[in-house]
């Protein structure tokens, strides 16, 4: 599977991303997690890459675990700082080697206190459009996703530099671009705006994080700079003594704010999941109901028909409407 075939006409492309865990007890936990998020029927999930290549293997290991034992597609994460040309080629034939057809190219965080220019290993890159044309030269066939930033990215000096940049990865080979998480819809879609004036063909996948915590909104927030509303802060804040609360109301703004997205045509959506299945099998489970009704339910109560069985998911879920 290839993840340009999981976006076009009456075809909706899900997907999720994890991490690899650090510990024994965290591999059983994903594991199990995974076989949770299986059932939702994704086209792909996505395993990241730790920063300067620090679970390179891991990285292999868990896509290639995605795909034996949960058959699932898989996409590698690669970044390309603190890395030279050969090491990143020879990472990307173990891919491909492995059956990993997908990578998403990044350039990677620049360490702590290091200048915008980022690291470079000798005969390294520096951008992430070097490195999408690096794996681009590997193989014509794979897909490459690169990331977007609807809040721009944080060394950008603004909106069009930004999306100059973009435009680059795109034309360099990148197939989808999947977008930092945001809170507020009205941002993606002044972004997914700019981006088609500016010429990019290339689906444009909006990222969701659902967030059920009040301390991790905050904590989310500092971390990359996405703004928040009021009504979500203030939400989780109110209920920040009560877990269940705090719970249902995150995962009913990620509904909602899914649904809106639905509703002005996305072509799929990728979830940051945090190795966690709860949150996300509940808000998927809740938008095939309304691709079950073929239209988007509007002035339904959140969270009414969450606890519906599993067995109704799976069936929804091979309608024509979500891929």
């Amino acid at each position: 599977m290839n993840i340009r075939d999981a976006y076009g006409p009456n075809r909706f492309g899900l997907s999720f991303e994890v991490f690899p865990p650090k510990s024994l007890e965290g591999d059983r936990q994903l594991a199990t997690e995974l076989e949770k998020l299986a059932e939702c029927r994704p086209a792909f999930i996505s395993c990241t890459y730790g920063a300067g290549g620090s679970t390179s293997k891991r990285t292999l290991e868990w896509c290639g675990r995605i795909q034996q034992e949960f058959s699932t597609p898989a996409m590698a994460h690669l970044t390309c700082l603190n890395s030279t040309a050969d090491s990143l080629k020879h990472w990307m034939r173990q891919a491909f080697d492995s059956g990993i057809n997908n990578l998403m190219v990044l350039r990677g965080d620049l360490p702590r206190n290091a200048s915008t220019g980022g690291e470079e290993a000798p005969g390294g890159l520096r951008r992430a459009h070097e490195l999408v044309t690096l794996a681009r030269e590997l193989s014509d066939s794979i897909g490459i996703g690169v990331a977007g930033y609807p809040e721009k990215h944080p060394e950008s000096p603004d909106d069009e530099t930004d999306l100059l940049h973009l435009g680059t990865k795109v034309r360099c080979g990148a197939d989808a671009v999947f977008t930092q998480l945001f809170f507020d819809n009205r941002t993606f879609l002044a972004f997914r705006d700019r981006a088609i004036r500016a010429g990019i063909q290339t689906p444009i996948v909006p990222g969701i994080m659902p967030v059920t915590e009040y301390d991790s909104l905050v904590r989310i927030s500092s971390l990359c700079g996405s703004v928040i509303p009021d009504e979500l802060q203030s939400g989780l804040e109110a209920a920040r003594h009560d877990p269940v609360a705090q719970f249902e109301f995150g995962v009913d703004y990620a509904i909602q704010q899914c649904r809106d997205l639905i509703r002005h045509g996305v072509p799929g959506i990728h979830f940051y999941v945090l190795n966690k299945a709860a949150a996300v099998r509940l808000i998927v489970r809740e938008l095939l109901f309304d691709a079950r009704d073929l239209s988007p339910i509007a002035g339904r109560t959140p969270g009414k028909q969450l606890a519906s069985c599993d067995k109704d998911l799976v069936a929804a879920r091979q309608t024509e409407t979500w891929y």
